[in-house]
């Protein structure tokens, strides 16, 4: 009877079950700040490919509307790219043109790598459509789409509409 009431070794399971509670909570910190970390990275990278575009858009917001175009040369070798003719942006009748100098100017490539801010390489895509909305002007839609070079993750797009009167 004696040993039965005897609460020795009681503290020693005491400790083991408030280690093991500790161990959960520690654990569960670390996931959590773990996720937390991979989420910042991946807002980096988004915020790093949003400036890629927008500084690809500013190309084609200093250009004269009848220089809004792509180079033929550079938009047959994007069209045989699956991932280049198979985005929603893509139009088998893009506005095209015979870009010249050496290097081709960056306005005027269909696909291209760059290497952002932030080091990573990243794969420039445009896409150059012409539009008429019934009695309106001409327009057209330049689509800048940036993919991760790593693994052709779209990571930004940007879309904006130029008419003739922009120059």
């Amino acid at each position: 009877m004696k040993r039965l009431r005897s609460e020795e070794g009681f503290g020693l399971l005491e400790l083991l079950i408030s280690i093991t509670m500790l161990n959960v909570g520690i654990l569960a910190l670390v996931a959590a700040f773990n996720s937390g970390a991979l989420a910042l990275q991946r807002a980096s990278q988004v915020s790093t490919a949003s400036t890629v575009a927008e500084r690809q858009m500013e190309l084609y917001r200093g250009l004269r509307y009848s220089s809004i175009t792509l180079d033929s040369a550079s938009k047959s070798t994007a069209d045989a790219n699956p991932l280049y003719a198979g985005d929603p942006a893509y139009s088998a009748t893009q506005v095209i043109t015979t870009c010249t100098g050496n290097p081709i100017a960056d306005s005027c490539v269909a696909m291209r790598s760059t290497k952002g801010p932030d080091g990573v390489d990243y794969r420039v895509d445009t896409y150059i459509v012409s539009e008429t909305p019934p009695n309106g002007r001409p327009l057209k839609r330049v689509t800048v789409v940036v993919r991760r070079a790593s693994d052709n993750l779209t990571m930004a797009r940007l879309i904006s509409l130029f008419d003739e009167s922009t120059g």
